[in-house]
């Protein structure tokens, strides 16, 4: 039987020890306070949003809604980035992504200081995290380190094979498991002979976008399986980009969907905020 890597367990830990940490710096008078900017109502982010604010309260971290109309110009929404960068009461900073199709993504994200880039997608962050320097690291690939650590999974020294190129999991991943000492390749749409690849991982990490994509021949076995994926299937159920039920057996760790690294996104976006104080 395989282990199933408990992402709500593993996250509840984090937010524990992050509401003590917060608790005793209160006590030295150090408030934190996490600006969220959503811009229209998509469903999928108001729900992102509404758990983001549920683990502020949890943890003692001041949650300032910006919920701002689908219509709002790309200058009005820089303008609201410029006065949170300007509120030496707000720590961190938080676009919701997507972002209406008016709106340029990337200067959005250029234009939050990156001292308070707690989803850690600005360039002077990816820098950092390039080279080994501090700074904020994207809270889905830190998720998935502490998922692996805190499950007394080994990473160095094994090959670890990431399906996914994306700036948000993809290429992140990667250098985080480069820093563990993994041996790391990364797979995408043009890899030639993909199952010949991902057959080698001994760690296998899923951010491809497409539901059940990984079956049993894919995989290697007693590998570790990290799904990323999110999506609804014919029956209106919540699936990955891999075929639990036929890959499952074939590991000696998975992690489900939902459940798996879902709650350690927002546990290390906590994380973020609490390191944002820190700084």
């Amino acid at each position: 039987m395989p282990k199933i890597i408990d992402g709500k367990k593993i996250s509840q830990e984090i937010k524990d020890e992050l509401k003590e940490k917060v608790a005793h710096l209160k006590k030295q008078g150090t408030e934190i306070a996490l600006a969220v900017i959503q811009v229209g109502e998509d469903p999928a982010s108001s729900v992102y949003v509404r758990n983001k604010k549920r683990a502020c309260e949890y943890i003692g971290i001041k949650s300032v809604a910006y919920e701002v109309p689908e219509a709002t110009t790309q200058e009005e929404l820089l303008e609201i980035i410029h006065k949170c960068n300007e509120n030496p009461e707000i720590n961190g900073i938080l676009v919701q992504l997507p972002l209406p199709k008016h709106i340029d993504e990337d200067t959005v994200i250029k234009a939050i200081a990156p001292e308070k880039d707690v989803d850690g997608f600005h360039p002077q962050s990816v820098g950092a995290m390039t080279i080994g320097e501090p700074g904020f690291l994207p809270c889905t690939p830190a998720g998935i380190i502490q998922l692996l650590k805190r499950s007394g999974i080994e990473i160095e020294g094994k090959e670890c094979v990431i399906v996914g190129r994306s700036n948000i999991v993809g290429k992140p991943m990667a250098l985080l498991l480069l820093r563990e000492n993994g041996t790391v390749t990364i797979c995408h749409s043009r890899t030639k002979d993909l199952r010949e690849v991902t057959k080698r991982a001994d760690i296998l990490v899923v951010a491809i976008g497409k539901p059940k994509f990984i079956d049993e021949t894919y995989v290697k076995e007693g590998a570790v399986v990290i799904d990323v994926g999110i999506h609804r299937n014919e029956n209106n159920k919540l699936c990955g980009d891999v075929d639990y039920d036929k890959v499952a057996p074939h590991t000696t760790a998975i992690t489900p969907v939902p459940g798996g690294v879902g709650p350690m996104t927002i546990a290390m976006l906590m994380n973020n905020c609490v390191e944002s104080a820190l700084m």
